[in-house]
């Protein structure tokens, strides 16, 4: 079916836009309740009555007047959109500052028409919005929407359908938007009691607080951690077991197979891909979740308003703590969230220290390493051990970002700190079930099919290599020897920066490759538990010093393939890749050095 005609979206952040778009399309796009969600657009369809009208979701802006490169983007877009019919979605709960933008799109568009979302959090908070005066008002068609509950959809497309209004621009000095709007806004809305906003700022006083605000932060993170921790053993034992099987089955069904083509497939491919299956799934079908509700209820922003004075005094922008919090799911979504920072500086600092931050293929590792050398395998609170040393590891890698960030300020990327805006959006009930949708599918399955991808081919190559022998010893074994003055001077040993260097398609893959390179194995190597893992590493010389290290060196890398091509594709220049991929690299190099001497005059 041809498309009989376009719609764009438009609003504020936190105007729920992004949720319209899923309602009229379908796409499931990943909305959030915080600013800056919609770093993209995103483009649909749906079907009414006999068309097709494609659907544009723009990222959130503020203004016509551009700061950041989502907001750049929109303004663009808007000003090429002549045939499209433009809709400008609003908060209900804060129509004043909404109505500005409203005047000034109005004033730059030939039609439009204006959705009124989020009406079911203006009655909770008796708030009443004079939809007919608002129309009469502004000069378009209005439309009142609940998108979360389905509420005016259906309105909302036949308005489509009629192709909006066509508008009378008239341009307007912001001056007298700002005039304008307060006069819609004194004469169409009723602003009743102001309980829940009231509310609101009395959480606020005690989270945001600089004597509360950090303690409340940590403890909320350190308690995901542990849930992450504790909750994934069980599951991950399963999945292994079923893969366990499964190679089994496979082994069986190929003995007549070569042996080499046996040894690729299913020791190589195969292996490696249960390997990230079952290491990685369950912590993230754990922690995404519980990060999407702090998201879902508004607490993500708080923690940039908290985080705000060391990024500042970092030479940082604010809004990096959110590339951050994104980061600790997976990199390549953390260089992406980097796009809503305005200052193309400061933009640049987020992306060159967001690999310092532990993705989610890192985790497994840190929870592995700091189980057998920090906790201490079936001691008491063992568990809460585990959780600390995680935690440790999360503000060691946030103060590292912060340090280089501080040195790329004053070097490379100097600049005076630019201000931070950022919308805190209301407190929001948590909708349980699109947060596990959200989770689970947009979230997990996103980052575990990339890792899916990549396992797979990295297995059989790391196969090819542990497998081809040259004067007796392995591709592997060459290259570990090369590295291993470089290893000892780190507090490591050449099989272990080999082990990152292969591991680079997918983090989840560096440990099995260290198990493989010393047990000898012609393919990636798993153990029956950590007990004999511990046995392993402390049969090839590991320590507390070398765990230490590792962990280091774990934190302080350079990015796996999928950032280095996010970051390219981000930045549009190889230079700034390159910065990228070294200046971690260096900073773990350097670290690890200075660990390895300290550690070593303490006779650990």
């Amino acid at each position: 079916m041809s498309f009989d005609g376009r719609i764009c979206l438009v609003g504020n952040p936190n105007t729920g836009k992004s949720t319209v778009f899923n309602l009229l399309t379908g796409m499931k796009q990943h909305t959030g309740n915080w600013s800056g969600k919609t770093v993209g657009s995103a483009s649909g369809r749906f079907y009414f009555k006999g068309k097709c009208i494609s659907v544009v979701d723009l990222p959130g802006i503020y203004s016509l007047n551009p700061m950041s490169e989502d907001e750049r983007y929109a303004v663009e877009y808007l000003d090429k959109a002549d045939d499209d019919t433009v809709v400008i979605v609003l908060d209900a709960t804060c129509l004043e500052r909404n109505l500005m933008l409203a005047l000034e799109v109005l004033g730059r568009v030939r039609r439009a028409l204006v959705c009124v979302n989020l009406m079911d959090e203006a009655r909770r908070k008796n708030i009443k919005v004079d939809l007919v005066g608002l129309e009469k008002e502004l000069g378009v068609k209005v439309i009142g929407t609940n998108a979360a509950g389905g509420e005016g959809i259906e309105e909302l497309k036949d308005a489509v359908l009629q192709g909006g209004t066509l508008v009378n621009v008239q341009k307007n000095s912001s001056g007298s938007i700002a005039e304008r709007a307060e006069e819609i806004y004194r004469i169409c809305v009723d602003y009743g009691c102001d309980v829940y906003n009231c509310i609101d700022r009395k959480i606020d006083r005690v989270v945001m607080s600089r004597q509360w605000g950090f303690p409340i932060m940590l403890a909320l993170f350190a308690l995901i951690f542990y849930i992450t921790v504790v909750g994934a053993n069980v599951p991950s034992a399963f999945l292994s077991s079923c893969f366990n099987s499964a190679e089994i089955w496979l082994m069986d069904i190929s003995e007549d197979a070569p042996d080499w083509l046996r040894g690729l497939l299913v020791e190589g491919m195969f292996r490696t891909l249960g390997w990230v299956v079952s290491v990685m799934l369950p912590p993230m079908a754990i922690f995404f979740p519980l990060f999407t509700l702090l998201e879902d209820i508004g607490y993500l922003p708080r923690i940039a308003f908290v985080l705000d004075r060391f990024f500042k005094r970092a030479g940082a922008h604010g809004k990096m703590a959110l590339t951050v919090c994104m980061g600790f799911g997976c990199n390549a979504v953390g260089v992406t969230a980097a796009r809503i920072i305005e200052s193309p500086r400061e933009r640049l600092i987020a992306i060159i220290t967001n690999s310092f931050i532990p993705c989610n293929g890192r985790f497994p590792s840190i929870i592995m390493l700091g189980s057998i050398f920090t906790a201490g395998l079936g001691t008491a609170f063992y568990g809460f051990k585990v959780t600390f040393t995680v935690l440790i590891c999360v503000a060691a890698s946030v103060a590292i970002s912060l340090a280089v960030s501080y040195i790329l300020s004053r070097t490379v990327l100097k600049g005076v700190p630019s201000s931070f805006v950022l919308e805190l959006p209301p407190y929001r009930k948590p909708r349980i079930l699109s947060i596990l949708y959200r989770s689970l599918l947009d979230r997990t399955v996103f980052v575990f099919g990339r890792a899916v991808v990549v396992a797979a081919p990295a297995g059989a190559a790391i196969w090819l290599m542990q497998n081809i022998s040259v004067g007796g010893s392995t591709i592997i074994d060459y290259i570990a020897s090369v590295f291993g003055g470089l290893g000892a001077f780190m507090g490591l040993d050449g099989y272990i920066l080999t082990a990152f260097l292969l591991g680079m398609p997918a983090n989840e893959i560096v440990l099995p490759l260290v198990i493989m390179c010393y047990s000898g194995a012609g393919s990636l190597m798993e153990t029956d538990n950590l007990y004999r893992l511990s046995a392993l590493l402390m049969d090839n010389g590991w320590s507390l010093k070398t765990a230490v290290c590792t962990l280091i060196f774990m934190l302080c890398h350079f990015p796996c393939s999928t950032t280095l091509l996010t970051i390219k594709k981000e930045t549009g220049s190889i230079k700034w890749t390159l910065v990228s991929f070294f200046v971690p690299l260096a900073t773990g190099i350097l670290l690890c050095g200075a660990a390895n001497a300290v550690l070593s005059i303490m006779g650990l």
